[in-house]
């Protein structure tokens, strides 16, 4: 019995919210409620210029002699409170205790003007059970559903049904009519100033079922708030792990990712390092290690990211980019060469200024290779990754170790900076040609470039066809 109870409430009710649920996600709803007051706010203005402009251009059918227009007293000091209260929803200072207030205050202010009508009018008060501006009540419990809280509606619902009830009751208890004050006729009702019981119970029972289906609803669909509130907040903390275009896909997949999934592409690798930084943590604490750290990337990642590369992962001190895999592109390998140019500025103007403070300052060694790499999610379904795999990735990494070797910030395969050259990269950076270099854990010598300081000094073989390496 209790399990059917719990899965009819679930179902009534839209199931459970996250647990434990971090203060950011409160904080979201809370922004998103104090935009929907905002919006309340505009709109009941709106209301309010619209009335008053019917008010004006249309004709009164008030008794001769009459003197009080109850109308325009209730626009005038409706419109202070509502003026008073889109002032304080922009400045964040809409308490919910005002908002609470102020929803009372909205179906008082309406209960008030349809009482008002037996005393414009000069008519017994059964006069204003037939006003047809009863309806806006509907309206006003409707707009507190844009706060995405259920409690004023239910403030907004009660109110009403109480107020309508009052007035009942007034206009029954206080009757000029000396004949009986009640008829069970619906014609006698419509044409006279007599009473339906039926009628009138059916006004409040109308607002409480609007009530309850509008609270149910906005149960539920605070939940879903909520819930999708919560996982926005966890996606875009988690979207920081990943390059931004697997971000995309990961939002605009049909599919969620599955391990083994992969493609093959032509795409350019980076690879980058701290020289020295073994030797180098071991004389930091771990706040000093951190820190360093963070400065690196904050120079480095951003260059990458201009040059439509994406970081693939960070080992330790070093750094795996790709041009090309995660989001195709004609350009890969100029886009490399032209993040490289830009990164070994950044480098250099970093290390310098570290110098400047007396801070540990280790070079940075950087190197680029290009061709066929598989570029796919790897790992167990509780774990996945983004990753590059292929030939292309093992020599970027092993080019950039030889760099200390050749005494040099930047190594290029040849043919890698060959096929920027076609794709239409211009160099501003001076270029030593290397063939033939032996590589550790490379088989066959590769024909390797070295980018230096900056000037305009290509290589006189750059336009050459690309070789193979």
């Amino acid at each position: 019995m209790k399990r059917v109870t719990a899965k009819i409430a679930d179902l009534v009710f839209g199931g459970q919210t996250n647990a434990a649920l971090s203060e950011r996600v409160y904080r979201r709803i809370e922004q998103q409620q104090a935009t929907s007051e905002i919006i309340v706010g505009w709109i009941q203005a709106s209301a309010i210029v619209f009335f008053a402009v019917v008010y004006a251009i249309s004709p009164k059918a008030f008794p001769p002699g009459t003197r009080f227009e109850p109308v325009p007293w209730t626009l005038g000091i409706y419109t202070v409170f509502t003026v008073l209260r889109i002032v304080l929803a922009y400045r964040g200072r809409l308490s919910r205790r005002f908002v609470a207030i102020s929803t009372v205050v909205d179906i008082t202010v309406l209960m008030l003007t349809i009482w008002s009508f037996h005393l414009q009018y000069q008519a017994p008060p059964a006069l204003y059970l037939k006003a047809p501006t009863l309806m806006y009540v509907f309206i006003l419990i409707a707009l507190r559903t844009l706060r995405f809280e259920p409690i004023y509606v239910l403030i907004a619902g009660s109110c009403s049904a109480a107020g309508w009830l009052a007035l009942f009751l007034y206009a029954a208890l206080v009757s000029d009519v000396e004949a009986p004050v009640f008829t069970r006729s619906y014609v006698e009702y419509v044409t006279s100033y007599k009473i339906l019981r039926g009628a009138e119970i059916d006004k409040i029972l109308s607002i409480l079922m609007v009530t309850a289906i509008l609270t149910l609803t906005l149960v539920r669909a605070r939940k879903l708030l909520v819930n999708c509130v919560a996982e926005e907040v966890v996606a875009a903390d988690l979207a920081r792990f990943f390059a931004p275009e697997v971000a995309r896909q990961l939002r605009d997949a049909q599919i969620g990712p599955l391990a083994g999934q992969g493609v093959r592409c032509d795409a350019a690798i980076l690879s980058i390092d701290l020289h020295g930084f073994t030797r180098i943590s071991h004389d930091l604490t771990p706040t000093e290690l951190i820190a360093l750290l963070s400065e690196y990337h904050a120079r480095l990642v951003p260059v990458i990211e201009r040059h439509h590369g994406s970081i693939d992962k960070y080992i330790g001190d070093g750094i795996l980019a790709s041009f090309g895999a995660v989001a195709p592109s004609a350009t890969y390998a100029a886009d490399l060469c032209r993040a490289v140019e830009e990164l070994t500025a950044a480098a250099g103007a970093w290390e310098t200024e570290r110098q400047k403070y007396g801070l540990p300052a280790p070079a940075i060694g950087m190197a680029g290779a290009s061709g066929e790499v598989v570029f796919g999610t790897i790992g167990h379904e509780t774990r996945l990754e983004y990753t590059v795999i292929g030939e292309v990735v093992n020599l970027a990494a092993k080019l950039e170790k030889h760099t200390k070797c050749e005494g040099v910030p930047v190594l290029l395969t040849r043919s890698t900076y060959a096929l920027a050259l076609a794709q239409g990269y211009r160099p501003q950076a001076a270029v030593e040609a290397l063939p033939a270099r032996s590589i550790e854990g490379v088989s066959d010598p590769i024909d390797l470039v070295a980018l230096t300081e900056r000037g305009p000094n290509p290589a006189p073989w750059a336009s050459a066809e690309p070789s193979q390496g």
